[in-house]
């Protein structure tokens, strides 16, 4: 399948901009996944109740449910760069509070502390997912916009496998270490992003009335490949979730122990890494349909091998294979759904296409482990997978010019004024 070319990039002028961008979503995902470790260890120590870790994810997800159509008309109505800015201040504030109260006996961290930050912390993410993503398009030419999803991915990534384990290393030394080091990441990428140069933003004019609120969900509806694309990750992400029962992988199937879940949870994080490193060098130019169908089947086929292995090689080996599959399939969608929808509409479609990737995780976890429950660990994973699989054919059908799609987007000559 020759769906790949070499970039060749009209000027590496334009790209430029494009690394404090980059920066700026490290130290913003970096924190994010530093402050979670924290907040994490800190609860269970607090309480030992597992029902409070999860009510911290918990408050930390509802703000981005109920308020997915307002912070869709803001990012659109509203300067990007000062809504992440705003975003990042207000976390390194959350860092403070809880450094100062880690460190203090008299203003101790408590449970009820940790739920109300907890809030104010998914309804920062809230905002600056969306307005990251609606910002790229503003960053880089749409020529270039490829290769900057996939070093834009990333990042991501990178973030995902390095910073937890720094977070944990740091707070065995002492949580005012790990606050302190979260607070400095979101101060450094609040000042990197204050200095990113950008395209004139295509801000909203209209009113904030419910019929504007809406405007992205319509929009979405109205376009079949968009709405297709985006529904296929919500579903085959929610189906093949097999990630939430890799404890039990780990200690009774594969009997590796912590040390194993670790090398677990951080190989689907490696494949992403090396197939967002590849495609930033070839990115898919052609039969982007077939390709991104492709590789959401591989997704499928991997989590079916991931749950009928009993070897500790073939697994890790899936699990990677899983996560650049999935990387194939997020750079596909970003791209399109991006530089298809106007400059003024996108704040409103990456909210909503947040809150579908937020639902994926969360009920995926969920099914997942209600799956498990019912019918075995092994039989659960399986299960997703085909049902993974299934998804894929019924989408081929249900949404045929998605299918057929051979290129992301038409060529244009648009640069960034920079």
């Amino acid at each position: 399948m020759n769906s790949a070319s070499p970039a060749v990039p009209p000027s590496l002028r334009h790209f430029r901009p494009f690394w404090r961008y980059w920066l700026t979503r490290v130290c913003l995902t970096s924190g994010f996944q530093i402050l979670t470790v924290a907040i994490g260890w800190q609860v269970y120590s607090l309480t030992g109740s597992a029902l409070d870790l999860g009510l911290v994810g918990l408050l930390q997800f509802l703000p981005r449910v109920l308020l997915v159509l307002v912070v869709g008309s803001a990012v659109d109505r509203f300067d990007r760069k000062r809504i992440v800015m705003i975003s990042l201040v207000v976390q390194a504030a959350v860092a403070a509070v809880l450094a100062l109260g880690s460190m203090h006996a008299g203003f101790a961290v408590n449970r009820e502390l940790i739920f109300v930050l907890s809030v104010v912390i998914g309804t920062c993410r809230s905002f600056d997912m969306p307005a990251m993503q609606a910002l790229l398009p503003n960053v880089v030419p749409s020529s270039l916009f490829p290769p900057a999803v996939a070093a834009s991915a990333s990042a991501n990534e990178a973030a995902t496998i390095l910073a937890p384990a720094l977070g944990g290393l740091l707070y065995a030394v002492g949580a005012e270490f790990t606050y302190t080091l979260n607070l400095l990441l979101y101060l450094a990428g609040a000042l990197v992003i204050a200095t990113l140069p950008a395209r004139r933003q295509e801000s909203s004019q209209e009113r904030m009335t419910l019929e504007s609120l809406l405007a992205g969900v319509r929009y979405i509806r109205s376009r079949p490949d968009i709405l297709g694309a985006i529904s296929l990750d919500l579903f085959a992400v929610l189906l093949g979730g097999a990630t939430a029962l890799l404890p039990i992988y780990a200690g009774e199937i594969l009997h590796t122990g912590p040390w194993g879940l670790g090398l677990l949870r951080s190989a689907p994080a490696v494949g992403a890494l090396l197939m967002s490193a590849y495609l930033m060098r070839f990115p898919i130019a052609r039969r982007v349909g077939r390709v991104m169908f492709a590789a959401v089947a591989v997704f499928g086929l991997a989590t079916i091998v991931f749950g009928l292995s009993t070897s500790f090689g073939l697994s890790l080996a899936a699990l990677v294979v899983l996560g650049a599959a999935d990387m194939i399939s997020v750079v596909i969608r970003q791209t399109f759904v991006q530089l298809e929808t106007p400059d003024e509409m996108r704040g409103r479609v990456s909210a909503v296409n947040s809150l579908f990737i937020g639902a994926s995780n969360q009920l995926g976890e969920f099914e997942s482990g209600a799956t498990a429950a019912l019918f075995g660990t092994v039989p659960a994973v399986v299960l997703g997978g085909v049902g993974t699989l299934a998804v894929a054919a019924l989408w081929m059908r249900l949404f045929p010019s998605l299918a057929r799609r051979h290129r992301l987007v038409e060529e244009t000559a648009d640069s960034p004024a920079v």
